[in-house]
């Protein structure tokens, strides 16, 4: 049974309901002509061999990573500059005998997002970054905490593979971790004899 059966009512809802998708559609094809300009620029770009070689980062989160980084390479010193103006390095702050640490706020929050959210995407494609993610939930960190600290953790290995222009190797990082003797590689190595 209809709700309403006021001519005037349904007849101007209907129109609006008709504008309502012309904007729509007129909106989709605008992201789609975005999309495919981004897209073009990006895998024109030199460095995007890089950002596209990091697993989980995908169409989507490739250029926008490359985009953080840019083409001067002078423009960070180091991982931890990086880390600093993404907001994902943590704010230490001490008073008297107190000592805590909490969520950068002042940070560019589309760029901070975009290292959070490849984070949270490479623990299902990198083995060490699902290894690391567990690590880090069981040493009682929730879940936004420990993909911080995972991109973290990937700031660095990027930096490094943006200074050096070199693309992402999992088997290169895998044999770099147990090289160095570090406990995600233990953890590594029991996760592997298990399956």
């Amino acid at each position: 049974m209809p709700a309403i059966r006021d001519r005037a009512v349904l007849e101007a809802k209907r129109a609006m309901v008709q504008v309502s998708a012309q904007l729509l559609r007129i909106l989709l094809e605008g992201i789609a002509n975005l999309d495919s300009k981004i897209e073009e620029a990006a895998s024109a770009h030199p460095d995007f061999f890089i950002f596209e070689s990091l697993p989980g980062a995908g169409s989507a989160l490739a250029p926008r990573l490359l985009a953080a980084f840019g083409s001067q390479r002078d423009r960070y010193g180091s991982a931890e500059e990086v880390q600093t103006h993404s907001g994902i390095a943590p704010v230490m702050e001490k008073s008297g005998k107190k000592k805590w640490v909490h969520f950068r706020w002042a940070c560019p929050k589309f760029l901070r997002q975009s290292f959070h959210e490849w984070a949270g995407h490479s623990i299902s494609q990198s083995t060490w970054a699902r290894a690391y993610y567990q690590q880090q939930r069981g040493r009682g960190k929730d879940h936004q905490a420990a993909v911080r600290a995972l991109a973290f953790k990937w700031i660095r290995i990027l930096f490094r593979c943006w200074q050096d222009r070199v693309a992402y190797d999992e088997n290169k990082y895998l044999a770099a971790l147990a090289k160095r003797g570090s406990p995600l590689s233990s953890v590594l190595t029991v996760t592997a004899a298990t399956l």
